[in-house]
């Protein structure tokens, strides 16, 4: 049955796939003409649920909200929810254009539901007492969220904020666009010759590319599976530094020729403008004072501190780093002056020749099939769950479906998107397709489902994609995510899974699986060469393991110097308005490698622009030291009986920290599971730096 009721008569709503909430979404059966009809059928239920809920004999009671405003703004998120995933990997034109027709309406209700001083009266009318813990935690967090919202604004101040949601939403899906579009816009035909020491594998896909469009040579383009093995092992200099100049330009004023059609500049300089103006009206001095309020952090100089005191840790052990390149490639590669598009290359160089190993002679062991085999006997073991193939609707061959189930009953489902391709965002994701909820509605418990998003390269030659181990890194990340969204047993779905999580908190999970990708009980039950099948040698582990904190002092400062350049420019912002001037002032304190002048990183910093994580980016190196300390009990746990996969452990950091999601603050629930606070050593143990 349809969610949106009275179209029997209206054709285009009547098998509208946008309002069939009955199971999970027809993602292949989703047009762009579905999408303004649809959109705009639940707008007007949402409209009118929220008209209901803030009429004067509406009870001021949690459970007649949710059946009557939260069922309807659910149904709502879900579908825009689908539009918008579909415009992240699969976009086209016409989609693009639909959504973006759409995106000035839909964030025109939410902010006027976040700004509605009736219903913020309603929820401020609603005795706390009355209701359960999760409940409790979820109306403390929208209480808090009117006043960020707006609600207590009046008259011009709150049209001008509403004003502002509008613009930043259409803002940051255009710098988004443009990014992709800098990206997939992008090739170079490389020769036979350019392309010496390039991998085998990344030789094939490129050579296939080319001919494809009839080409000779090799088709380079910017996404992460061509682009950084050229970078890491292409002898040509001018080819590495012909890539690395299209890469650090991307979408922006210094990008080649009619690529510079996609310059983020003067987007990135409106977005700051008005987040300044957006804290101004809410009363806060910064945006990086409003962007702390929902999170751990107490303020903006606590996490700046935090971060130099990273910066001073890692420093000593980065100028060595550098020091070591700066004489391998005198002595070994004849480079007595590297730039920028060397460092790669040298580093990878130096790895081979320090440990005699190399992440291409990994990758063989790391086909995806296998890998994932792998993943799925982990979580199975830790978490007492079972993970099995299940079939659903999808929106690329490439995707793949899978169920959730504990003693038979089912938990959750997912969505699992490995591959690189034209119109699809790069980087990697999860996102939330429905969330747990014990529906008010009558429908009982909606389990929740998620997407998990990734680049990797495709398989050629008809063998299967190939990981390197940063990239079984990454999919282990992604998947700490949708364990936190899936294993949720909290029925309130404003904090159940990752809902209502701080946003400094939400990575612990997800660095938390990263571990297990080191361990060799784990590597041993993942891994299998794609042509003879045998696992990983023990010999080449070590050899992984010896290289693991290879240059983790850069490595780190490369994350410091990201997250500080956000917090100040969110804190002091930018001299005269110019980015890059705070970007140069960042790095002279904290790097010790410098970028050419005209490199453009924030015009692709998506994270901060286009994302969630503006004045927030700290949040993966704030985690980071409760994921590590976390990871230290099954550590511990292995140094007693031999295997970090220990199910009494697994089963307390299932319980205290994913099924409880946002339903208490994160402090308690790591305290709940290592019995005291977090401490930062075991972060400095795993980064080598300790």
């Amino acid at each position: 049955m349809l969610a949106v009721m009275n179209d029997r008569l209206d054709p285009v709503l009547l098998d509208n796939p946008l309002l069939d909430f009955e199971g999970v979404p027809r993602f292949d059966a989703v047009e762009p003409v579905h999408i303004e009809p649809a959109i705009d059928a639940l707008l007007q239920r949402a409209d009118a649920a929220l008209e209901q809920a803030v009429a004067d004999d509406f009870p001021a009671d949690w459970h007649a909200l949710e059946a009557t405003l939260d069922v309807a703004t659910e149904r709502l998120a879900r579908a825009w929810g689908v539009v918008s995933h579909l415009n992240a990997v699969a976009d086209t034109p016409a989609l693009r254009a639909a959504y973006n027709a759409l995106l000035p309406r839909v964030t025109e209700f939410w902010t006027r539901l976040g700004a509605d001083e009736r219903l913020y009266a309603k929820y401020k009318a609603i005795d706390p007492a009355t209701l359960d813990p999760a409940q409790r935690r979820a109306h403390a967090n929208a209480l808090r969220d009117f006043v960020l919202g707006g609600a207590e604004l009046q008259g011009a101040a709150k049209a001008r904020y509403a004003a502002i949601q509008e613009r930043q939403a259409e803002l940051a899906q255009t710098f988004s666009e443009h990014a992709l579009d800098a990206t997939d816009a992008y090739a170079y035909y490389a020769s036979e010759a350019e392309m010496a020491g390039v991998p085998p594998d990344v030789r094939a896909a490129t050579r296939q590319a080319a001919q494809a469009e009839g080409r000779d040579g090799h088709k380079l383009g910017l996404k992460l599976p061509v682009y950084l093995p050229v970078l890491q092992f292409a002898h040509d200099r001018a080819l590495r530094e012909r890539l690395y100049r299209a890469y650090g330009t991307r979408a922006s004023d210094q990008a080649e020729g009619d690529l510079r059609r996609f310059d983020n500049s003067d987007i990135l300089r409106e977005i700051l403008a008005l987040r300044a103006e957006e804290a101004a009206l809410l009363g806060y001095p910064t945006f990086a004072h409003l962007s702390l309020v929902p999170k751990m952090a107490e303020s903006p100089q606590q996490v700046i501190d935090f971060l130099r005191d990273l910066a001073r840790r890692a420093r000593p052990h980065a100028e060595r780093d550098v020091a070591d390149m700066r004489a391998f490639a005198r002595a070994e590669l004849g480079l007595d002056d590297p730039q920028a598009w060397d460092w790669p290359y040298i580093a990878e160089r130096l790895r081979q020749a320090r440990y005699a190993y190399s992440e291409q002679e990994v990758k063989p062991y790391f086909p995806l099939p296998r890998v994932l085999d792998g993943l799925f006997r982990i979580v199975e073991t830790l978490f007492d769950v079972r993970i099995r193939e299940d079939r659903a609707p999808v929106w690329h061959p490439a995707v793949r479906f899978f169920r959730i189930e504990r003693d038979g009953a089912l938990i959750g489902q997912f969505y699992l998107d490995p591959s690189a391709r034209a119109g699809k965002r790069g980087g990697a994701w999860m996102d939330d397709v429905r969330t747990r909820w014990r529906r008010p509605d009558g429908a009982g418990l909606q389990t929740p489902v998620a997407h998990l998003v990734c680049n990797f390269a495709d398989g050629v030659d008809g063998k299967p994609a190939l990981l390197t181990h940063d990239d079984v890194i990454t999919l282990f990340h992604e998947f700490g995510h949708g364990l936190h969204h899936l294993l949720t047993q909290v029925d309130e779905h404003a904090v159940a899974g990752i809902s209502g999580v701080e946003w400094d908190a939400v990575e612990l999970p997800s660095q938390f699986m990263e571990n297990f990708c080191w361990e060799w009980a784990v590597l041993q039950q993942m891994t299998g060469h794609v042509d003879s099948g045998e696992p990983l040698p023990r010999e080449l582990f070590e050899k992984m393991r010896a290289a693991r904190h290879f240059q983790s002092g850069l490595q780190l400062l490369r994350q410091v110097e990201y997250a500080l350049f956000d917090m100040r420019l969110h804190l002091e912002g930018a001299p005269g308005g110019d980015v890059m001037a705070l970007l140069r002032e960042v790095r002279d304190e904290v790097a010790v490698l410098q970028p050419p002048a005209w490199h453009r990183m924030p015009h692709t910093f998506s994270h901060i622009f286009a994302g969630g994580y503006a004045a927030g980016y700290y949040s993966y190196l704030w985690a980071e030291v409760l994921s590590a300390d976390a990871y230290a009990a099954f550590e511990e746990a292995a140094a007693q009986r031999g295997s970090p996969l220990d199910a009494e452990v697994g089963r307390r950091y299932r319980q205290e920290i994913l099924e409880v999601g946002g339903s208490r603050p994160a402090i308690e629930s790591f305290r709940a599971f290592r019995g005291r606070e977090p401490r930062i050593d075991a972060l400095l143990r795993h980064l080598g730096l300790a």
